[in-house]
């Protein structure tokens, strides 16, 4: 045959595979994704509206991105999206998921409600959780069909603590609110301060009722007269007062935590390892910015694709099996190769240090030395945890 005709035969080639699959014959997987809607908080500030579709979207550029390559493994996903409307009944939901007969299952929903979901699977399906970073989930609670995406609290605070350590900021003022999340980041931020030999100097909690924006001038300067410190740590999850805290407190210094400079998943600012095209091809889908919760539905599904690509086999057991595996490794767009923790399912990856307009830095920095992985050294180690 001559050489010429060879782009022809090729091109009839892809066409018969293309034609077998319009034909029903690819491998079919079906991923579920349940939700609850929440309702719309008071505003800290018009300029940042409230995302209603956070999470989803980043699910379905990751279907979108499976499904390419889908065309040339004859496999095809499907998601089916389960939004539970206020005042619904999750679990009934979820039932029904399993009903059906659906094994992968992305859930973005607090942890309150990931733990009555575990109770109702008894292992009939894999759980993506892309919304919670509670620690004892992964510490003291382990949830055996569970895999979480986000950063840990202690994750978060343990990247914070590898930064101020390399900037020799080593004097810390606590400051948080007074909600159980807030509570439970202080404890992260104060594990990480005596991992890392930081020293808390003061600590406050915010108890302030009123409307921080009409007050911030006057109280937040009283509030923080401290003895001196380098930096100050605000866990403040909800968002309620920590914005306002940068540019007012008596000392000036720079500001970490939930506000100033943040521990995050994902960030707008990221531009490195081509996070720019995932960024554009997000924007071009969604038609706003990435959220951490989008960038973890968008790997839970990813990984998904990468495990069945790799083996054809779609059962929870096999899928979970391998991933938990030293085989599995998952482009992030952060620098490194990202895999899952097998002793509590946590996904390894660099935190990424965000300024409200710049990323700083990703750690798991330079010099902080791990026996096997450096991603473990943010967050709780195989011999830290006590699940039992």
């Amino acid at each position: 045959m001559p050489v010429r005709l060879f782009p022809v035969v090729i091109f009839f080639l892809s066409l018969a595979c293309s034609s077998k699959l319009l034909a029903g014959e690819a491998q079919e997987i079906k991923i579920a994704y349940i939700t609850q809607e929440k309702q719309v908080p008071a505003a800290l500030s018009n300029l940042e509206p409230f995302i209603t579709d956070k999470g989803l979207q980043g699910a379905l550029l990751g279907l979108k991105d499976n499904n390419t390559t889908g065309q040339f493994t004859a496999q095809h996903y499907l998601l089916e999206q389960v939004i539970v409307p206020i005042g619904g009944d999750v679990n009934a939901a979820f039932t029904e998921i399993l009903k059906q007969g659906v094994q992968l299952i992305i859930v973005n929903l607090p942890a309150e409600q990931l733990v009555q979901l575990h109770q109702l699977n008894n292992m009939q399906a894999l759980l993506f959780d892309v919304a919670t970073r509670t620690d004892a989930f992964r510490q003291k609670q382990c949830l055996d069909d569970v895999l979480h995406i986000l950063p840990s609290r202690a994750m978060r605070a343990d990247a914070l603590a590898q930064y101020m350590l390399k900037k020799r900021w080593k004097r810390w003022f606590l400051v948080s609110g007074n909600t159980p999340e807030d509570a439970l980041y202080i404890d992260a931020l104060k594990r990480s301060a005596k991992r890392f030999g930081m020293k808390v100097v003061a600590e406050k909690q915010w108890l302030h009722s009123y409307d921080a924006r009409r007050t911030a001038q006057a109280d937040i300067p009283v509030f923080t007269q401290v003895d001196d410190y380098d930096v100050l740590v605000v866990a403040d999850e909800q968002g309620l007062f920590g914005e306002y805290i940068s540019y007012r407190s008596w000392i000036p210094r720079p500001v970490i935590g939930t506000q100033g400079l943040i521990a995050t998943a994902w960030h707008r600012t990221h531009e490195q390892w081509g996070a720019v095209q995932i960024q554009n091809r997000f924007k071009a889908l969604a038609k706003r910015q990435m959220q951490e919760q989008d960038y973890a539905a968008y790997l839970a599904v990813r990984a998904i694709g990468e495990v069945v690509t790799r083996t054809r086999k779609v059962d929870a057991a096999s899928i979970k099996a391998y991933l938990l595996s030293d085989r599995f490794k998952l482009q992030g767009y952060k620098g490194r190769p990202l895999s899952f923790r097998s002793w509590n399912g946590q996904l390894r990856q660099p935190v990424l240090l965000a300024a409200p307009s710049s990323l700083v830095i990703a750690p798991p920095l330079d010099g902080f030395l791990h026996p096997k992985n450096e991603l473990d050294t943010l967050g709780y180690d195989q011999p830290e945890i006590q699940c039992q």
